[in-house]
């Protein structure tokens, strides 16, 4: 670790000069008025006249050894400076001139400082986000292994006889099992997706899309009498290029989401805009309950829940979310979400359209 303590951090050349001066000056002003008082009694006025002549004199002298003096050590602490630090190594010290150099070696280390600042805090904020991945993947794991173990366990022993009781616990075991499954699966799309997942570009009718999985979420809507529609009807087919297999993953895990987060009685909007003159944008919007903003930036987070007691009651593995991101950025595209609390969410993500 390198630890510089420089009481001259601020000096510049222009200071040094003055300080010389100052100091030669004060020197001058003792020694005239000392001489001056001395002279005075021995009534030897051109003595006075040849003693200030002469302190002039010594006051040039004087102020250029001092600012030798000084600029000689400033320079041998800076010298040291400059050889015990590697992130200046791309620094030429001019021993002749060293003003440039100083300046240019403060705007370095300035900038060493802020960068290294910020590497800290990414490091600290990422060590946050390990240890909640951690504490949420553990717990996601857990609780359906051991639901499924424990009515396992108590089949096994034998402690039930009705069979229709059994059965029971066996099929709830086996959605644990099912729901643990379906973790795993989740997370090794992720690994997949992360280490560059191969796509499978065609030509579709997004508008088609959207309906078909309209149809396929509609039970789930009825439930909660929540309305799944366009926002306008669209009289012609809108062309895009994606892998259509991921872009329905997408769709319906966003609107799932906005079924299982979403008011009863509420809605569920989806519209598609021009975003530039080669892209689409499609956007999902609900009236449900909504997410504060401080909330926004970790969404996208692996099992991160912002309401876990509600999430969890809501089912899924808690990586919908992530890999939605990961799909959407797989196409090089963009994803967005906006959202305020009890007034509804906007997600939208953007797609190439076939010219």
């Amino acid at each position: 670790m390198l630890v510089i303590n420089l009481k001259f951090n601020n000096l510049n050349f222009k200071q040094l000069n003055k300080l010389s001066f100052q100091t030669a000056f004060i020197i001058f002003i003792v020694f005239v008025v000392f001489s001056s008082i001395y002279l005075y009694f021995f009534e030897n006025v051109f003595n006075i006249l040849i003693v200030i002549l002469f302190s002039f004199i010594f006051l040039f002298s004087i102020s250029l050894i001092i600012k030798f003096f000084l600029q000689k050590f400033f320079n041998e602490q800076l010298e040291k400076v400059y050889a015990s630090t590697s992130f200046v190594e791309d620094l030429k010290l001019d021993t002749k001139n060293h003003e440039p150099d100083f300046e240019l070696f403060i705007n370095k280390l300035k900038e060493f400082v802020e960068v290294k600042h910020k590497e800290i805090e990414k490091l600290n904020t990422r060590e946050d986000f390990r240890r909640d991945f951690l504490g949420n993947v553990s717990h996601e794991l857990k609780t359906p292994l051991f639901t499924a173990q424990g009515y396992i366990l108590t089949i096994l022993d034998n402690s039930i006889e009705d069979k229709k009781i059994k059965k029971k616990y066996l099929e709830r075991a086996n959605k644990s099992i099912e729901r643990l499954n379906f973790i795993v699966k989740d997370l090794d799309m992720i690994a997949n997706l992360e280490s560059g997942m191969q796509l499978n570009y065609e030509t579709f009718n997004i508008i088609k899309l959207i309906s078909d999985i309209f149809e396929m979420l509609e039970i789930n809507a009825a439930k909660k009498n929540i309305t799944l529609s366009f926002d306008k009807i669209y009289e012609y087919p809108l062309l895009v290029n994606a892998d259509i297999e991921r872009i329905k993953q997408v769709l319906i895990n966003l609107i799932s989401n906005s079924i299982n987060y979403g008011k009863i009685n509420g809605s569920t909007t989806v519209c598609v805009q021009l975003f530039t003159k080669t892209k689409f944008i499609i956007k999902i919007t609900d009236n449900g309950i909504g997410i504060d903003k401080k909330y926004l930036p970790r969404l996208f987070e692996r099992f991160y829940r912002v309401d876990k007691s509600r999430s969890r009651n809501e089912g899924g593995s808690g990586l919908g979310l992530s890999i939605v991101k990961h799909i959407v950025e797989a196409h090089n595209q963009h994803i967005f979400v906006e959202s305020q609390k009890n007034i509804g969410t906007t997600f939208s993500f953007t797609l190439n359209k076939v010219v």
